[in-house]
C-alpha cells in the first residue's frame, strides 16, 4: 500500500529541494567569522609578552650580585697568586648567563614566527572557501525567492508524481499553495532544505485527512433500529463490505437484520442471503423487480418489531448518470430516511471513485465512506483525496475477502506509511 506513491514522490521532492536550492540566493555568510576565532585561539601577543618579563627578572639579580665596588675590595684582600682565578670567574659565569639569554631569544623568535604563518594560511583557505558555491551552501544561510512561473516549473516533478499515483487535482493544489507558502521568501539552512520540504508534504497530507469519522458504535446506541445505507457503483465492494460490518456488529455483541434491496442486479439476491446465512442474520428480500423502497421499509418495520437495534439496507450498483437508478436510489433514501448513507468506493479506479463519491453526493448525500481492496492498491491516491474532496470522512477500510478483513480508518498508520 502507497508503495508507488512513496517511492515516486520521494524522488521527486529530492529533485525539487535540489533545483531550488540552485535557484536560492545567499544571505549571510557565517564563514567570515572563522579567521578571527582562529586568531584568538593562537594568542600570540601573550607568548610575545611572556618572555620579556623573565628576561628583566633574571638580568636584576646578576648585577646586584657583584657590584664594582664589593669586587675592587675583594682583590686588594686576596693574595697576588690567587688574583687571576678571581677575576676569571664573574667573566664566565656572565657569558654563560647572557648566553643562555641569547638562546632563549632566538627559540622565542621562532615561536613567535609560528602564529603569523597559521593565520595568514587560515586566511588562505577561507578566502578559497568563499569562493567555492559548495561551500557556502552547505553551510550558509540561503533566501528562497522564486517568481510564480518558476516555482509552476520547478514544482512540475512533483505535481507528475501525484498525478501517476491517482491524486485529485484539488489535492495537488493544496499541497502546492502549503509549498509555496512555506517555501518562497523564507530564510533557512541550505542543508535542511530537502527536510523541511518532507515535513511541509507530511503536514499537508495530514491535513487532508483530519476529518474524524464518526464512532459508529457510539452512535448506534443513539437511536433504535440504526439504520444503514450502502450505496456505489457496480463491482465497489458494496454487498462484500455490508456483510463485514454486519460480522463487526456481532462481535460488538449488536443484533442487525439485513435488507435485500437490490432487486436489478441478476443473482444479486443470492449473494446477499449466503452471506446472510453464513453470520446468522435474518435477510428481509422481495422478488426480483419489486420497488426497492418497499423492502427497506418491510426491514425497518420488523426491527422495529423484534427489538433489533440495527438495520443494513444493501442497494443496487448503479452510475451516477443512470438517471432511472439514482431516481430508484433516492426513493429508498426518502423513505427508510437512513441514520447513516456510507458510500462504497473501489480504490483501485482512482480519480473515478473521487468523482463517483462527489456525485452520490450531490444526489443523494453520505455521510461516511468505506474503501474497499485497499491491500493491492500501491499507488494510494483515492484514499487521500476522497475525503477531502467531498468533505466526508473515510469511517472503513478494506482488505481482503474474508469478513474479518475490515478496520476503522486510521489516519496515523497512513501517514506513518507514507512518512516521507
Amino acid at each position: 500500500m502507497f508503495g508507488s506513491l512513496k517511492e515516486k514522490l520521494g524522488k521527486a521532492i529530492s529533485i525539487f529541494s535540489k533545483k531550488v536550492e540552485e535557484e536560492a540566493e545567499l544571505v549571510d555568510e557565517p564563514v567570515k567569522e572563522k579567521p578571527k576565532k582562529e586568531v584568538k585561539k593562537d594568542k600570540p601577543k601573550q607568548e610575545q609578552v611572556i618572555p620579556k618579563k623573565t628576561e628583566e627578572k633574571k638580568e636584576k639579580p646578576v648585577k646586584k650580585k657583584e657590584p664594582k665596588e664589593k669586587v675592587v675590595e675583594k682583590i686588594k684582600e686576596i693574595p697576588k697568586e690567587v688574583k687571576p682565578e678571581i677575576k676569571e670567574e664573574p667573566e664566565k659565569k656572565e657569558k654563560k648567563i647572557f648566553g643562555i639569554f641569547k638562546k632563549k631569544k632566538k627559540q622565542e623568535e621562532i615561536q613567535e614566527e609560528k602564529p603569523e604563518e597559521t593565520v595568514s594560511t587560515t586566511t588562505e583557505k577561507v578566502e578559497e572557501e568563499v569562493h567555492e558555491k559548495k561551500g557556502l551552501f552547505s553551510k550558509g544561510v540561503i533566501r528562497v525567492k522564486i517568481s510564480d512561473s518558476k516555482f509552476e516549473e520547478l514544482f512540475w516533478d512533483i505535481e507528475l508524481a501525484l498525478l501517476e499515483n491517482n491524486v485529485a487535482v484539488e489535492v495537488i493544489e493544496k499541497i502546492k499553495g502549503d509549498l509555496k507558502q512555506e517555501i518562497i521568501d523564507q530564510k533557512f539552512n541550505a542543508f535542511s532544505l530537502q527536510k523541511k520540504i518532507q515535513e511541509i508534504f507530511n503536514k499537508s497530507i495530514s491535513e487532508i485527512l483530519s476529518l474524524e469519522s464518526p464512532d459508529l458504535f457510539e452512535e448506534i446506541k443513539k437511536k433504535k433500529p440504526y439504520v444503514i445505507a450502502f450505496i456505489g457503483v457496480n463491482g465497489s465492494g458494496k454487498t462484500t463490505s455490508l456483510a463485514k460490518v454486519a460480522n463487526l456488529l456481532n462481535e460488538k455483541g449488536y443484533t442487525s437484520v439485513i435488507a435485500a434491496c437490490d432487486n436489478f442486479r441478476a443473482a444479486a439476491l443470492q449473494q446477499i442471503e449466503e452471506h446472510a446465512n453464513n453470520l446468522n442474520i435474518k435477510l428481509i428480500k422481495h422478488d426480483y423487480g419489486s420497488d426497492a423502497a418497499a423492502v427497506a421499509f418491510d426491514a425497518i418495520k420488523h426491527a422495529e418489531a423484534k427489538k433489533i437495534e440495527v438495520v443494513l439496507i444493501d442497494t443496487a450498483g448503479r452510475s451516477h448518470s443512470n438517471i432511472n437508478l439514482m431516481d430508484e436510489l433516492k426513493k429508498v433514501i426518502r423513505v427508510s430516511k437512513p441514520d447513516m448513507k456510507i458510500f462504497v468506493g473501489d480504490s483501485l479506479t482512482g480519480n473515478d471513485v473521487v468523482e463517483q463519491a462527489k456525485s452520490f453526493n450531490e444526489a443523494v448525500g453520505i455521510d461516511t465512506l468505506i474503501l474497499s481492496k485497499m491491500d493491492i492498491d500501491e499507488k494510494g491516491g483515492a484514499s487521500i483525496s476522497v475525503s477531502y474532496v467531498t468533505k466526508k470522512p473515510i469511517i472503513f477500510i478494506g482488505s481482503g475477502q474474508e469478513y474479518s478483513d475490515i478496520e476503522i480508518f486510521d489516519k496515523d498508520k497512513i501517514l506513518k506509511v507514507l512518512n516521507l
